[in-house]
């Protein structure tokens, strides 16, 4: 019960940190609702060419581009989150405090991390998705369990990406600087999500690829359960294995890295 309200605190004062920065979510608002707009001009050109292009139908499409600009920052797609932080921490050394603290390293950042995408979701993510349905027809559900599951994936999307985070953020153990790292993250984020073009476009054996790596349950997941494009189970269990699985993976990388932190003496 203890540590439940410790995290939860965690959770809470990740989602105030964040709700601060009036100004840079305003101009986040403003920036993703801008790019939504030339995408989806964008993609209203490209359907025009190839209509049901990927499987979807032109009002799929436009409703995808909008999901994408509201989930771009709560998923953080491209980085943003904790990974920064905790990267500078490592290469200072200051991880060693946040090591005697009465709590995990990594159920300390992924609760902190969960407090940041709850705010980025509501607080950058529902008004350009809102701007984009008023202005352009939309495939939405009318089914509330259809809302639930896309709530479900978006979840397991969240703890997805930071599984992927996390673990690129630990590489600074080794690497000490994790800037290369972390473009690396950014270039394959806006590819491997969705995020440019819907995964369901690419052909053969690149597109099976693309879909079966873990940055397709940051985008490509959710939107295809609220369209209806795919098994919700089937889909869960998909996002879920990768985040056990990476979840697992920065367990095993960070038991690694603190006795690399005592072998070095802090």
């Amino acid at each position: 019960m203890g540590s439940g309200r410790l995290y939860t605190a965690v959770a809470a004062g990740g989602f105030r940190r964040y709700a601060t920065y009036r100004a840079a979510t305003a101009a986040g608002v403003f920036t993703n609702t801008v790019f939504g707009l030339i995408l989806v001009h964008t993609y209203l050109a490209l359907w025009d060419e190839r209509p049901h292009l990927g499987g979807y139908d032109q009002a799929q499409a436009v409703t995808y581009v909008w999901l994408g600009q509201a989930l771009f920052a709560a998923l953080a797609v491209q980085g943003g989150g904790f990974e920064t932080e905790l990267t500078e921490r490592i290469r200072t050394g200051d991880v060693a405090i946040d090591l005697y603290r009465p709590a995990d390293l990594q159920l300390w950042w992924l609760a902190a991390d969960v407090g940041r995408s709850l705010f980025q979701l509501l607080g950058r993510g529902v008004v350009p998705f809102l701007a984009g349905t008023l202005l352009f027809p939309t495939a939405l559900p009318d089914e509330p369990v259809t809302w639930l599951a896309f709530a479900v994936a978006v979840l397991l999307g969240m703890l997805v990406s930071f599984g992927i985070r996390y673990l690129a953020a630990l590489s600074a153990f080794w690497l000490l600087d994790g800037t290369g790292v972390m473009q690396m993250l950014m270039v394959i984020g806006l590819f491997g999500s969705g995020m440019l073009l819907p995964l369901n476009v690419f052909p053969g054996a690149l597109g099976e690829i693309v879909r079966a790596l873990p940055w397709s349950s940051l985008l490509q997941a959710p939107a295809d359960v609220l369209l209806g494009e795919a098994d919700p189970l089937g889909t869960f269990a998909f996002q879920a294995g990768w985040a056990a699985a990476l979840l697992a993976a920065g367990r095993l990388v960070q038991a690694a890295a603190t006795r690399r932190v005592v072998v070095q003496g802090g």
